[in-house]
């Protein structure tokens, strides 16, 4: 399913204007990731948690040139489903 496929379904259930959906849906993927940009994380009680996760520093392998480069300590974005959530995956006749 695609974010067009998303705003159509969300239009559809509510009766709103599709373009009023979509700026809903852009505003609210705008404001997650300038959010999550200034080190905060979003919570959303009974679908998940937007967090960043800090990954250490670490050596890696340059395979091509057999060399070893330094990565220095970052973060990245993450999401981690609740567990309503993850019970109805669980749950879903349509996976298994």
């Amino acid at each position: 399913m695609t974010k067009a496929d998303v705003i159509s379904e969300i239009s559809d259930k509510t009766g709103i204007d599709r373009s009023d959906v979509q700026a809903s849906v852009e505003a609210f993927f705008s404001i997650v990731k300038s959010t999550m940009a200034d080190g905060e994380n979003i919570y959303v009680r009974g679908f998940g948690s937007f967090v960043n996760k800090r990954r250490a520093r670490k050596v890696a392998r340059n395979i091509s040139k057999n060399t070893a480069i330094v990565i220095d300590a970052h973060y990245i974005p993450s999401f981690k489903p609740s567990k309503i959530f993850i019970d109805k995956i669980k749950a879903s006749n349509k996976l298994n």
